[in-house]
C-alpha cells in the first residue's frame, strides 16, 4: 500500500512539473526581466479571479508583503565599483563601452551611496497599487470600514512600504481605522529571525533541498555571462582588485537593480535582459536552496496567520485585515513552508526545480494574500483562497473546489505542519 502511494505521489509530482515547466520558461520569454529573480520589480496586474461559490462572501484578509523596490541593500557594491572603475580609468584598462559606463556611474554615485537600502519612489508606488487592487478585488471586506492592524519590520524601507499601502487603503475608504506598528513586540509575526526579537525559537534551520546531492545532473549550459561582461568593460582585469567572478557578480547585481532606482540605460552595451534570462535556471537553483533552508524559522509567521484568522472568524477580533511588511528572507521561505504553487515539492532532479519554484515570485513587493469567505447560511462555514503576487495559487491542502479551501482543512493542515517541525 505504501509503495503504491509513493508511486502515485511521484506520478502526480511529475505531471505537475511537466505542466508548470512550459509556463515558467514561457514566462521568461514574455518578460526576460523575471530572470532578475528577487530583484525583479513587482508588476502591477489585475488578473481575473475565480468567483466565490454561491452564497459565500469575503470578510477578512491576511497578508504578508515584502518591501518594494529599493536601492542596493549594501554600500559595498557601490564602493567596490567606484574603486574598480576609478583604477581601471587611471590605468587605461576600460574599453570604450566601459568608459561610457564609468561616466554614467560616477554621475549617479552620490545618489547611489546615499540611497543604499532605501525605498525608491517605485517601491512606494508598488505598495499603493497593490493596496488599491486588493481593495477593488474584495470591496466587501472594506465597504463598512473596520479595523486593520499593520505590522512591519524595524527596517525603514518596510515601514515606508507599510505607510504607502495603508495610506492608499484609507484613500479608498476613509472609514477604515488602521493601526500601524513597527515594534519589537510584533517581530515574531513579521521577522521572527530578527536579532532584536525578544521571543527566541529553536526551529530546525539550514535544511538542504534534495537536488543538491544531484547538482552534477543539471543540464544547463556553462555560465559565460560574467566572462562576457568583463570583456565588454575591461581591456583586462589581472591588475585590478577583486576576483573576476566577484567583479562580474557586482556588475550583474548593479544591472538588475537599475529598473528599481530609475537608472535604466546606465549599462547599455554591457548586459542584456536576454543574457540574464539565458542563465536564469542555474541561478534559480541557488535561490531555491536559499529559500528552502530557513523555512521552519518562518513558523511564527504562519502561527500568527492562523491565530489572527481564528480570532477574526470566531469574533474575538473585529479586524477586517491583518497586514505584515517584511523581507525576501521571510516571504521566500514562508512560500516554501506553506507549499504555495508547489514550492515545497523538493525534487531530487535539479532540472525539475524550476517547475516548483521561480525566484521572481520573491520579487520586490512580492506578497501573499489569504482571502477568507463566510457562507451566508452558516457562520462557521469558512473558505480560504490564496493569492501569490495577485494570482490565484495552489496550496498542498486537500480540496475539491480549487482555488477555494475549507478553513477547517487549511487550519488542520498547517497546524500539523508546524507541529511536525517541532517534533
Amino acid at each position: 500500500m505504501k509503495k503504491s502511494l509513493l508511486t502515485l505521489c511521484f506520478v502526480l509530482l511529475s505531471a505537475m512539473a511537466g505542466a508548470q515547466c512550459v509556463s515558467a520558461l514561457d514566462a521568461l520569454k514574455t518578460d526576460p526581466r523575471r530572470a532578475y529573480g528577487t530583484d525583479y520589480p513587482y508588476l502591477l496586474e489585475t488578473p481575473q479571479l475565480t468567483k466565490a461559490p454561491r452564497g459565500y462572501k469575503p470578510f477578512y484578509i491576511s497578508h504578508y508583503g515584502r518591501h518594494g523596490s529599493r536601492y542596493y541593500w549594501s554600500s559595498s557594491l557601490y564602493k567596490e565599483l567606484d574603486t574598480l572603475l576609478t583604477l581601471a580609468h587611471e590605468r587605461h584598462l576600460l574599453t570604450p563601452v566601459g568608459e561610457k559606463f564609468r561616466q554614467k556611474f560616477m554621475a549617479a554615485k552620490a545618489e547611489l551611496q546615499t540611497g543604499v537600502s532605501e525605498l525608491t519612489d517605485l517601491g512606494w508606488q508598488q505598495h499603493q497599487g497593490i493596496a488599491r487592487i486588493m481593495y477593488n478585488n474584495f470591496p466587501e471586506v472594506f465597504e463598512h470600514g473596520g479595523n486593520v492592524l499593520a505590522i512591519s519590520s524595524l527596517v525603514g524601507r518596510c515601514v515606508i512600504s507599510m505607510a504607502g499601502f495603508c495610506q492608499e487603503l484609507v484613500q479608498c475608504n476613509p472609514k477604515l481605522e488602521i493601526r500601524e506598528q513597527s515594534s519589537r513586540f510584533t517581530l515574531d509575526g513579521v521577522v521572527p529571525t530578527d536579532g532584536q526579537n525578544p521571543v527566541k525559537h529553536n526551529y530546525p534551520k539550514d535544511l538542504k533541498p534534495r537536488y543538491e546531492k544531484n547538482r552534477s545532473q543539471f543540464k544547463g549550459a556553462p555560465s559565460v555571462l560574467r566572462d562576457n561582461i568583463l570583456k565588454r568593460v575591461f581591456v583586462r582585469t589581472d591588475s585590478l582588485p577583486g576576483r573576476p567572478h566577484h567583479i562580474g557578480s557586482n556588475l550583474i547585481n548593479l544591472y538588475t537593480s537599475l529598473p528599481s532606482i530609475g537608472h535604466e540605460g546606465m549599462m547599455d552595451g554591457i548586459i542584456t535582459d536576454e543574457e540574464i534570462a539565458a542563465e536564469w535556471e542555474r541561478d534559480n537553483l541557488g535561490s531555491y536552496s536559499w529559500v528552502f533552508g530557513p523555512q521552519y524559522q518562518m513558523i511564527p509567521i504562519l502561527q500568527d496567520i492562523l491565530k489572527k484568522a481564528s480570532a477574526a472568524i470566531d469574533g474575538s477580533s473585529d479586524r477586517v485585515a491583518d497586514l505584515r511588511f517584511g523581507h525576501d528572507t521571510c516571504i521566500g521561505p514562508l512560500t516554501v513552508l506553506m507549499g504555495i504553487n508547489g514550492a515545497d515539492l523538493d525534487p531530487e532532479d535539479p532540472n525539475e526545480v524550476k517547475n516548483c519554484y521561480q525566484n521572481w515570485e520573491t520579487c520586490k513587493a512580492s506578497n501573499i494574500q489569504l482571502i477568507f469567505y463566510r457562507s451566508k447560511k452558516a457562520t462557521d462555514d469558512i473558505l480560504v483562497k490564496c493569492l501569490m503576487n495577485g494570482r490565484e495559487a495552489t496550496l498542498p491542502v486537500p480540496t475539491d473546489n480549487y482555488p477555494y479551501y475549507k478553513w477547517s482543512d487549511f487550519q488542520k493542515f498547517y497546524h500539523n505542519k508546524c507541529s511536525y517541525a517541532l517534533r
